[in-house]
């Protein structure tokens, strides 16, 4: 889809020569960020284009996104490493099916790839969804909760309660048990009003901080934030070890749509 068929898409509606405000549908802007290096994952090729069952992490973070349900308008940007290009080849033919509308170079931080990718999309859209391609299994239902908790508070993002004691710890030395009721493990899809994203990472920017995740800019703010309750299926590929675990997860989905 061209720029300028996303933009007509996600145009508001007109009414007597006036913009109307459009709440229902919800027009959407999936961000996936695929730019990282996979530095823990080790091996030569990111771990965003290594094959789960014959599919990338990359394919199957994509066809969960185009899977959420979404009244409205929704288009996909994905942000990758410039030295990616060769590898994105093989999967172009799929991004218009699954309503990919832009690719975009990743920049050296999560914030400067968000930043590249939000430049790519509508300025129409009412929400921002972002995700790491590095979660292929996230719920879908959570997703498109999530979507409707942020279009009307401000933000919300997936995650699970924390199921451990919580320890603080200094070297190898523990220094103190958090209590773990009221802590969650805050995973992606994460979701945010646009206009809020965009006032947070602006104040991000100016203030020189850094948000290991994407709410973390609006809670900053002072904006609303809801956790949206998630799965351990909803596993981040990090390292070697967890390639095992998501291969079991992806074999039983494979045969569940068989």
């Amino acid at each position: 889809m061209s720029a300028n068929r996303a933009a007509r898409v996600f145009a508001p509606r007109r009414a007597a020569g006036k913009i109307v405000a459009v709440t229902s549908p919800i027009a959407v802007s999936m961000v996936l960020l695929a730019a990282g290096r996979g530095t823990r994952f080790g091996g030569e090729v990111p771990k965003a284009f290594l094959a789960l069952r014959g599919h990338t992490l990359l394919e199957r973070s994509l066809e969960r996104l185009a899977a959420i349900p979404v009244d409205g308008a929704r288009e996909i940007v994905i942000a990758t490493h410039p030295d990616d290009a060769a590898r994105l080849e093989p999967l172009r033919a799929r991004f218009a099916t699954l309503g990919v509308t832009a690719v975009v170079a990743g920049g050296d931080t999560r914030q400067e790839s968000m930043r590249n990718a939000l430049a790519a999309c509508s300025p129409h859209a009412h929400v921002v969804l972002v995700h790491d391609a590095a979660r292929p299994f996230f719920p879908v239902e959570a997703a498109r909760q999530a979507i409707a908790l942020a279009h009307r508070d401000g933000g919300a993002l997936l995650a699970v309660p924390a199921p451990d004691t919580l320890k603080k710890v200094d070297g190898t030395r523990v220094l103190a048990t958090v209590p773990r009721e009221g802590v969650w493990l805050a995973q992606t899809p994460q979701v945010a009003r646009r206009e809020l994203l965009l006032e947070a990472m602006a104040r991000a920017e100016r203030d020189g901080f850094a948000g290991t995740d994407d709410v973390s800019l609006l809670e900053r703010i002072g904006a609303t934030v809801h956790v949206v309750r998630s799965a351990t299926t909803n596993l981040k590929v990090t390292t070697p070890d967890d390639w095992a675990l998501a291969e079991a997860i992806a074999a039983r989905e494979d045969e569940a749509r068989a």
